[in-house]
């Protein structure tokens, strides 16, 4: 499949095949490196209007995060970041939740990427959400605490 039909399928409205397409390529970019060459083309959909297009993008993004030799998520990650405090608490939510993945793959990176959990505003989210994207705030840090002490 050449890659204009990736991101047509990526970005179809059909979203229940585009969310299952997703996840193939999650799961495959965690077994091999096979989508790394695509990591430009997906980082630029961090950037997209839609969020259910920058949730994909950050799952697939975590899951490539492995292969990275070249330093692509290191120049990448505070706009990867920036989805913390998304402005959609799902989006968010995602985004947090995809942190400890990257941790263990670039653990030079989990001073970054704690300093920003520990310090996000979630004051513009709905009350409703601000526990929840809280929540997933505190499981994230354990996460990659736990990471940092599987070496000690």
């Amino acid at each position: 499949m050449d890659f204009d039909t990736c991101i047509a399928r990526l970005t179809a409205k059909n979203a229940r095949d585009a969310y299952a397409f997703t996840q193939q390529i999650t799961e495959e970019s965690r077994a091999s490196d096979a989508w790394y060459p695509h990591f430009d083309e997906f980082a630029a959909l961090l950037q997209h209007k839609n969020s259910l297009l920058r949730n994909r993008a950050i799952s697939i993004l975590a899951a490539n995060a492995r292969w990275d030799r070249e330093g692509k998520f290191d120049l990448l990650l505070d706009e990867f970041l920036s989805h913390v405090t998304d402005v959609k608490p799902i989006t968010a939510r995602q985004c947090v939740a995809a942190l400890p993945e990257i941790a263990e793959a670039k653990p030079e990176l989990i001073p970054r990427i704690r300093a920003v959990l520990e310090r996000a505003d979630l004051s513009g989210y709905p009350d409703s959400m601000q526990p929840l994207v809280l929540k997933d705030i505190v499981a994230a840090l354990e996460k990659i605490s736990a990471l940092g002490n599987q070496g000690a």
